[in-house]
């Protein structure tokens, strides 16, 4: 508010007076509903085999049906290029799925699997409709969530010592550089 004032001249059989107020307002900006940058891969995946053969073999489709299309006509370079891109993305976009959650590094592709599944299992218990159903989902649950903080223990005691044999390793070189970055992300410090 820049200036406020009253303005006791109305005579409407009351004692209150009206207010004058000069505002300053600040207004939000609207967001268009498209993104601008672009969605990022879930390319964690392509570590497990099969997620990987998939990927594989849908792309060697996609690639084929392009090949093909090229052979029948005359292409520019433009449009070849859009084609492929084309390709690659939607492939990624199918197998993998984008990238929608951010998580440590060192969690595994089983894991974030467990973790979809003790996901499915919690809405299975918000879902339930009768006492017996929800007791049944809930043991469910214990046992999922059991296994994912299992899996989760497994997998971080594994990168830990992965980061310790590699930090080892640059030791042995002499490479400095790595054994420091090697041992800020030990203490828990790295950025």
């Amino acid at each position: 508010m820049e200036d406020v004032r009253t303005k006791r001249g109305a005579d409407i059989a009351s004692d209150h007076h009206f207010l004058v107020a000069k505002m300053k307002l600040k207004l939000k900006k609207h967001w268009t509903t498209e993104r601008t940058t672009p969605q990022k891969f879930n390319t964690a995946f392509l570590q497990d085999t099969d997620k990987l053969n998939k990927f594989k073999i849908v792309l060697s489709n996609k690639f084929q049906a392009f090949h093909d299309l090229l052979n029948g006509e005359g292409t520019t370079m433009q449009s070849n290029w859009k084609e492929i891109k084309e390709a690659i993305t939607s492939t990624c976009c199918e197998v993998l799925g984008h990238k929608n959650h951010h998580h440590k590094e060192w969690i595994t592709v089983d894991t974030l699997g467990k973790i979809e599944e003790r996901r499915d299992k919690k809405t299975a218990i918000n879902t339930s409709r009768t006492r017996a159903e929800e007791a049944k989902a809930q043991a469910e649950y214990t046992e999922v969530n059991k296994q994912v903080k299992r899996s989760i223990r497994n997998d971080k005691r594994k990168y830990v010592e992965c980061l310790a044999m590699t930090a080892k390793k640059a030791t042995r070189e002499g490479n400095m550089r790595q054994l420091y970055d090697r041992t800020k992300k030990l203490a828990g410090s790295y950025r």
